[in-house]
C-alpha cells in the first residue's frame, strides 16, 4: 500500500455485517497506519467509568468536580489498562503521537492531570485500550468489506453523542448504513 493510501486521520466505520463484538457498530479513529500495521481508538464505546475513577486509581489529585464526571471510552481490545487521550490542539505533553497539525494522541499522565484541573486541551476524548492491526491485516479487512473509511470529522470525534457517531461518520461519506447489509452479490 503506498503512503497515499494509509488511513491516518481517518474514521474506520464498521460495516453493519461486522459481527466482531469488539467492533460491532464502531467508529475507530486511525492514529497511525503504515507498512507495519495500524493503531486506532474506538470513539463510540462509553465505559461505565468516569475520569474520577482513573484519577483515583493512579492517585492523581483532582480539584474540578466536573472533570471527575468526564466519560471514559473503551478505545479497543488491546492494553485496556492503558489510557489514551485524543485531543485538539496538540499542546506540549510528555508522550504525544502527532496525527495532524491540530490533533494528537497522548498517553502520558500529565494530560490527565491538566484535564482534571480544567487546564487540558480545548477538546479531548479519553479511552482505555486501543485497536491494533498487524502488517497487512487492516488492508485485508478493507478488501473483505469489513469497514468503510473516510476523513475524520473533528466535530463527530469530539462533539457528537456516542450513540450518534457510527451513523454520523457514515453519513459524512454520504452512506446510509440502514441501506447496507453485510451480504454481497445480491441484485
Amino acid at each position: 500500500m503506498s503512503s497515499c493510501q494509509y488511513l491516518n486521520n481517518q474514521f474506520l466505520i464498521a460495516m453493519p455485517g461486522l459481527k466482531d463484538p469488539n467492533f460491532f457498530h464502531s467508529v475507530t479513529y486511525i492514529c497511525e497506519h503504515n507498512e507495519q500495521g495500524a493503531l486506532g481508538l474506538v470513539i463510540n464505546r462509553p465505559l461505565d467509568m468516569q475520569l474520577g475513577e482513573i484519577l483515583q486509581h493512579i492517585q492523581l489529585q483532582h480539584s474540578e468536580p466536573e472533570a471527575r464526571r468526564i466519560q471514559v471510552h473503551l478505545g479497543g481490545p488491546v492494553q485496556q489498562d492503558r489510557g489514551f487521550v485524543v485531543h485538539e490542539p496538540l499542546g506540549d505533553w510528555e508522550a504525544t503521537l502527532k496525527v495532524t497539525d491540530r490533533i494528537g494522541i497522548t498517553s502520558s499522565i500529565d494530560i490527565l492531570q491538566a484535564i482534571a484541573n480544567n487546564e487540558g486541551p480545548e477538546r479531548s476524548l479519553i479511552t482505555l485500550g486501543y485497536a491494533g492491526w498487524g502488517a497487512g491485516q487492516l488492508e485485508q479487512e478493507m478488501a473483505e468489506n469489513a469497514w468503510l473509511s473516510g476523513p475524520a470529522d473533528p466535530d463527530i470525534l469530539f462533539n457528537r453523542p456516542d450513540e450518534e457517531r457510527w451513523r454520523a461518520a457514515a453519513a459524512s461519506l454520504g452512506v446510509d448504513l440502514d441501506l447496507l447489509s453485510g451480504e454481497a452479490g445480491h441484485a
